[in-house]
């Protein structure tokens, strides 16, 4: 049985704002995903009654560790007293980073329309590219040697690749 886990997405950046596939770009939080991590870690302070007793863990991703210290620091713990683990990275959408879909659609319209198909096993263009089943495959070890309560902050392909 696995232990109690908290597991919040990144908060919004510039990026999402736009409806780009941001992957593994390292981009920032935008002011909204400022706002978003602070309400979160208010919210999880809630919840969490002996933090000391968790792990905090998130994606070395810029968003990721902004988002985490911002939780951290509305739950008046040190900002900086977390880990991260390189298996919580946001999947690589290859040579389709930075695009939006309808972008995709112009420029790769069978690609996209084979992604469409079977997002789960579609594998974008370019070095480095990975499905979801891959990500799974890389996230998975990661969750199931989970050993204590965590927090963690990733990304919302990693959700979805843990929770299908």
């Amino acid at each position: 049985m696995y232990p109690l886990v908290y597991i919040a997405r990144h908060g919004q950046t510039v990026w999402n704002a736009e409806s780009r596939l941001q992957g593994q770009a390292d981009t920032d939080l935008n002011p909204l995903g400022r706002e978003q991590a602070t309400g979160n870690g208010r919210r999880l302070a809630e919840f969490v009654d002996n933090p000391e007793d968790f792990d905090f863990v998130a994606s070395p991703m810029r968003r990721t560790r902004e988002t985490m210290e911002r939780i951290r620091m509305a739950m008046g713990l040190d900002p900086q007293a977390y880990r991260t683990d390189p298996r919580l990275v946001e999947m690589s959408f290859g040579d389709w980073q930075g695009f939006t879909f309808p972008e995709l659609e112009a420029r790769h319209l069978g690609s996209a329309r084979e992604r469409r198909l079977d997002k789960w096993n579609f594998l974008p263009p370019g070095e480095g590219a990975e499905s979801y089943q891959m990500l799974l495959e890389r996230v998975k070890p990661w969750f199931d040697a989970l050993d204590r309560r965590t927090v963690c902050v990733t990304h919302g392909g990693v959700v979805r690749a843990l929770f299908r």
